[in-house]
């Protein structure tokens, strides 16, 4: 219902015309309000910078539903993955300064550094931390970081890597990845002698003149103006907790917001250079160019509007071809937070989003509007056609949950609502993430991570051997199987899962868990 008043709204109060125009700030101001409305997303901060300048800086809606705190420019929101440009220029200085190459072995710096194929370790080099061609699946090993309150630490986190089985050969497939970014920050660390916090903030925020912003949460010297995430929950958009792990700060972990973001997409496209006359230099040309040049194929096919021939990653950064121009941008996600950084440098437009609520159609949309007044793009209703996209998607994920919950209703009529969890109860363990247990709790069949305690919830029978998990913490979308194996007695020996929607965080990465009974 909500897609069909958007789209009245978007028809009588936001209009581009036939011929392309760059839209102006009232027209960005209603294009953000229907986008506020259509995704149902508290609050949204966006930046623009044309030629050098930041040309509009401004907030929308607000910064928590509970306190009705408006969103300005200045508001404070986590960039989450778009902190790995600055990991990957905090390694491009230390490269100008000698102190690594590209192309220097990990082991070189983190002795016990060790992935699951010796001749990959051995060959692994910093360029491949940030490249996302490891050979590991999309996601490996994010449940040591995500959801927050684990109790991995940087050191476990890069020993259990070691456990992660590949999935494609080393060098030859794009899987995006998150705990070689912790590397890559264990790396600067090594190499500068400084922490990777302090270095981003004392080589690269201070110099840029950064106001507010910090490399992590905690590191905040003002949380005042800053936002709070939100999720859909049971159907309703609520304040959730800020869920992130300081170990991987360094793939995810800064806050910033639109007027200190502007000065980093501003020294983007001026190639490291700032200050008055550009006569400061961040990091050279030769560093530039190779984070800006294509490491690692994503693919693309060229349909319209934009007819992107190539996709690629350089380092940090995702590249393709527009209209025939590059485009420079990424992307970052947090439990109820979600950003956009997007550069063309070829027209010098720089276009940053930041929203607290986890819809990546509403920063898409945004920005591809915005996108379209330069590059004279015409007819397309990013709105529209991002709100159709996210209404079909909910709708299978729906169906798939709807279809698991009647089986799970239908088990629990056949057997009078009784399940004997009792052959399951045990402790399982896995290799890198640890132990889980199956157990009752105040009367019910339960299952709980010792490392992870946000992974817990009750278990219902579903078909055969395979039962559901229901996380406690709702905000999650992320219920999961929980496929028992047996051993020759038929008794339950190990234990292997899945998330159940479509539409649960990648980060959940259930698949690679392989559990096996130890009590």
């Amino acid at each position: 219902m909500k897609y069909v008043w958007s789209l009245v709204y978007f028809i009588t109060v936001f209009t581009i015309s036939a011929e392309a125009q760059v839209l102006s700030g009232k027209q960005i101001d209603s294009l953000v309000e229907l986008t506020l409305k259509t995704f149902d997303v508290p609050g949204i901060s966006v930046g623009i910078v044309k030629d050098g300048k930041l040309i509009h800086a401004k907030g929308y809606g607000v910064a928590n539903l509970k306190t009705g705190k408006k969103v300005d420019e200045n508001t404070l929101f986590g960039i989450a993955s778009n902190s790995k440009s600055y990991t990957a220029a905090a390694l491009g200085i230390l490269v100008d300064e000698g102190k690594i190459k590209w192309d220097d072995k990990v082991t070189d710096y983190i002795p016990e550094f060790k992935m699951y194929n010796p001749y990959v370790t051995e060959e692994f080099t910093i360029r491949d931390l940030l490249t996302h061609r490891s050979g590991l699946g999309l996601g490996a090993g994010d449940l040591m970081m995500f959801p927050d309150q684990s109790d991995f630490t940087k050191k476990d986190i890069i020993h259990n890597l070691r456990y992660l089985k590949q999935v494609s050969s080393f060098r030859t497939k794009y899987d995006y990845d998150n705990n070689l970014y912790i590397v890559a920050g264990e790396v600067v660390a090594k190499a500068s002698g400084i922490s990777w916090e302090d270095f981003i903030e004392q080589r690269i925020m201070q110099p840029l003149g950064f106001k507010s912003s910090a490399a992590s949460i905690t590191r905040l010297k003002d949380r005042s103006n800053s936002i709070r995430p939100h999720a859909p929950v049971n159907g309703k958009v609520e304040t959730i907790d800020i869920d992130w792990s300081e170990t991987a700060n360094a793939a995810g972990g800064i806050w910033s917001n639109i007027i200190d973001e502007s000065k980093w997409v501003i020294l983007q496209m001026n190639h490291g250079k700032y200050g008055d006359s550009l006569k400061q230099k961040l990091f050279s040309e030769d560093v530039h160019e190779e984070m800006w040049s294509a490491q690692t194929n994503i693919g693309a096919r060229a349909f319209p509007p934009y007819n992107t021939h190539f996709a690629a990653y350089g380092l940090g950064w995702f590249l393709s071809d527009v209209k025939g121009y590059k485009q420079v941008t990424h992307t970052g996600g947090l439990a109820g937070i979600v950003t956009q950084v997007l550069m063309i440098p070829e027209i010098n437009l720089g276009i940053i989003v930041f929203t607290n609520q986890q819809s990546g159609a509403a920063f898409s949309a945004i920005s591809n509007t915005i996108k379209d007044g330069y590059l004279g793009v015409t007819g397309y209703d990013w709105v529209k056609r991002y709100a159709d996209r996210v209404a079909k998607g909910d709708a299978e994920a729906k169906k798939i949950n709807d279809e698991v919950a009647a089986t799970i209703d239908a088990q629990s009529k056949a057997n009078n609502g009784k399940f004997n969890v009792e052959p399951y109860i045990g402790k399982y363990s896995d290799q890198w993430f640890g132990e889980v247990e199956i157990s009752v709790k105040d009367g019910k069949p339960w299952f709980a991570s010792k490392r992870s305690p946000k992974l817990s919830g009750e278990l219902f029978p579903y078909k055969g051997n395979t039962l559901i998990v229901r996380w406690t913490d709702r905000s999650m979308d992320a219920d999961a199987f929980v496929m028992f194996s047996t051993d020759k007695d038929g008794k339950p020996s190990g234990i292997k899962m899945n998330a159940i929607s479509p539409l649960t965080d990648f980060s959940f990465d259930f698949q690679d868990l392989d559990f096996k009974k130890t009590l």
